[in-house]
């Protein structure tokens, strides 16, 4: 099979397209053909080697998130078959493979809904899966106040529609290019920027119960200021988010929601859940969408399509 990988830590330039033998699938796991793999900024984080907890085995495929179709099964799967369409998280694999390739295994799956673009399913697992996953840690209440520093990317744009079909009043900041869309869902939206604290609370008299920080660009102590304290603000994107008393909500398995797929499969089929895509690209072109990603030139998202 075609996999993007690398071998060594660096920029874009890292990443080459190389032949490695298909991996197969082992208990409970389906092997898909990859129709669409969207791409994250764990993603280039990893290939830089940012990320200190992350150990990887050379050569290293990126990617998470991924839809296919079932080529082949292994022993225990009895929920999908040969054939069937499906999306969700790639698995590691002999190569630490992940979902940057034309087939990958998986555990993680759901069925796709026929309505449902390749490049929307290749991309609805991470986001979806921190979005459910940040509603849970706050304990999000429906008729509660949420603010969402970041509600213009796809984590955040996804967690805006997540909390409005809960019932919570939801006010979200992001750039003059966003408010629009976020408005068309139903948020409140306001600029962000100096003055970003203020404009959230003139948008709400009564009070923000829950702030979520999916920026990562020093907004802490504004959704503390916000909230009254800690108790009620989820860090999403602030590595340093400890010197506040917010550590990164980093997605160890304990709190992962793997339970996320079906919501966000039904919620998607029936046009409640929007995820703009901005670009796709050949598998040989995965350097020019690392590079296009970590200089932050999209507005949705990115996704390979082998």
């Amino acid at each position: 099979m075609k996999a993007v990988a690398f071998s060594r830590f660096g920029g874009p330039e890292v990443l080459e397209v190389v032949e490695l033998e298909k991996p197969e699938p082992g208990p409970g796991q389906v092997r898909m053909v990859v129709k669409a793999a969207g791409l994250n900024p764990v993603d280039y984080k990893v290939r830089k080697g940012e990320l200190g907890w992350y150990e990887p085995e050379f050569p290293l495929i990126p990617g998470l998130d991924v839809a296919g179709v079932v080529e082949a099964v292994g022993s225990g799967v009895t929920d999908v078959k040969v054939g069937d369409e499906v999306f969700g998280q790639s698995d590691g694999g002999p190569y630490t493979a992940n979902a940057a390739a034309e087939f990958v295994l998986s555990h993680i799956y759901h069925p796709k809904p026929a309505n449902v673009s390749w490049e929307v399913a290749g991309s609805l697992w991470t986001v979806g899966e921190t979005a459910v996953r940040a509603m849970r840690l706050a304990d999000l209440k429906a008729d509660e106040t949420m603010v969402v520093v970041g509600g213009g990317g796809s984590v955040g744009t996804v967690l805006v529609q997540l909390a409005l079909a809960k019932g919570v009043r939801v006010i979200a900041t992001a750039n003059a290019a966003d408010l629009e869309r976020l408005r068309s869902y139903g948020a409140t939206a306001v600029e962000y920027g100096d003055g970003w604290v203020g404009r959230v609370r003139d948008s709400a008299p009564d009070g923000v119960d829950v702030a979520v920080d999916a920026a990562g660009a020093a907004v802490l102590p504004g959704c503390i200021e916000l909230t009254g304290g800690t108790e009620r603000v989820v860090n999403l994107a602030d590595l340093e988010g400890e010197k506040y008393g917010v550590p990164f909500a980093m997605g160890t398995p304990e709190v992962r929601a793997l339970d996320a797929l079906p919501q966000l499969a039904e919620l998607t089929a029936a046009g409640k859940l929007d995820l703009p895509i901005w670009k796709t690209y050949p598998l040989e072109e995965g350097a020019q969408a690392h590079a296009d990603l970590e200089a932050h030139r999209n507005r949705g998202k990115i996704v390979l399509m082998p």
